[in-house]
C-alpha cells in the first residue's frame, strides 16, 4: 500500500496528542482536603451542636461576670478609723480636761452647724474670699468670727487675706476646704464654751494617734509640721469652730 506523506505525517501529529491527553490527565492534583477535616476536633461537653457564633455571642458580658482580679477601691479612710464604732470615738482633750467626742459621721451634728459647714464648704471650693464675708458676721464685734487673737473686732477677710501665700487667697481657703473635709470633735458638752471643733487632730494627744490618722492629719499638714507639733505637744495648726446654734466662732491656728 502506498503511504502518501502527508497522511502518515498527520497520524503521527494525533497519535502524539491523545498520548499527551492521557498521561496528562494521570498528571492531574486531588482534590485538597483542609487539617480539620483530615484531623476533625474531639467533640468538646457543653458545646455539642452549637456554632462558633452560638457559642461566642456574649463575650463582654461573661468577661463583666467574671470575678475581679483587680484590687478594691479604698474605702473612706474617715469612716474607718481604727477603734472607731459607728463613725464616733472619745478622746482626752489636750489639756487633760473632759473627754471630747470624735466624729466621722455630719449627720451627727445639730441642723445648724451641719448648715453652717456646708455653706462654708461651697464658699471655700468656689475660689472667692469675699463669700466668707456673710459667714462670719463681720461688723458684728466680738460676735464676728475671730481669725487672730490680736484684735477680735478687725475685718477677717482681710486678714485672711493677708495671712494667704498668694495674692487672691486661694492658699487659705484650700486649707479651710481640707480642715472641713476631716473628722471633727465634739467638745464641751452641757457647758456654755460647748463647741463642735475641725479638724478633730485639734482635739486628741497628737502623740498618739494611729497610723491611719496620720495618714488622715498628712492631708492637712507636711511631715515636717507633724514632726514640729510632736515638739510643741500639740496640734497647732488652723482650726475651725461652730457653735451648736450655728454661729461661726473661730478660724485661728496655734494651739
Amino acid at each position: 500500500m502506498h503511504t502518501v506523506p502527508g497522511n502518515e505525517f498527520r497520524r503521527s501529529i494525533a497519535s502524539l496528542a491523545v498520548a499527551t491527553m492521557f498521561f496528562g490527565s494521570l498528571a492531574l492534583p486531588l482534590p485538597a482536603f483542609a487539617f480539620s477535616q483530615l484531623n476533625p476536633p474531639a467533640a468538646q461537653p457543653g458545646v455539642a451542636g452549637k456554632s462558633p457564633q452560638q457559642r461566642n455571642d456574649k463575650p463582654v458580658e461573661e468577661a463583666l461576670e467574671a470575678p475581679s482580679k483587680t484590687i478594691p477601691a479604698p474605702d473612706p479612710l474617715v469612716n474607718n478609723q481604727a477603734g472607731q464604732s459607728n463613725g464616733t470615738a472619745s478622746s482626752s482633750a489636750p489639756n487633760g480636761g473632759k473627754q471630747a467626742e470624735i466624729l466621722f459621721d455630719i449627720s451627727k451634728a445639730p441642723e445648724p452647724v451641719r448648715k453652717l459647714r456646708e455653706a462654708i464648704v461651697e464658699a471655700a471650693a468656689s475660689g472667692d474670699l469675699e463669700r466668707l464675708r456673710p459667714l462670719m458676721n463681720v461688723g458684728g464685734g466680738l460676735k464676728q468670727t475671730q481669725v487672730t487673737a490680736d484684735d477680735p473686732t478687725e475685718d477677717p477677710i482681710k486678714t485672711l487675706h493677708d495671712l494667704s501665700g498668694d495674692p487672691d487667697g486661694i492658699e487659705i481657703l484650700s486649707i479651710l476646704l481640707d480642715i472641713m473635709s476631716s473628722g471633727f470633735a465634739h467638745v464641751g458638752q452641757g457647758t456654755p464654751d460647748e463647741m463642735y471643733v475641725w479638724p478633730y487632730f485639734a482635739e486628741k494627744d497628737i502623740k498618739s494617734l494611729t497610723a491611719p490618722e496620720k495618714v488622715d492629719l498628712m492631708r492637712i499638714v507636711t511631715a515636717g509640721d507633724f514632726s514640729d507639733m510632736l515638739e510643741f505637744g500639740g496640734y497647732n495648726f488652723y482650726r475651725v469652730g461652730i457653735t451648736p446654734d450655728g454661729k461661726w466662732k473661730f478660724f485661728t491656728s496655734g494651739e
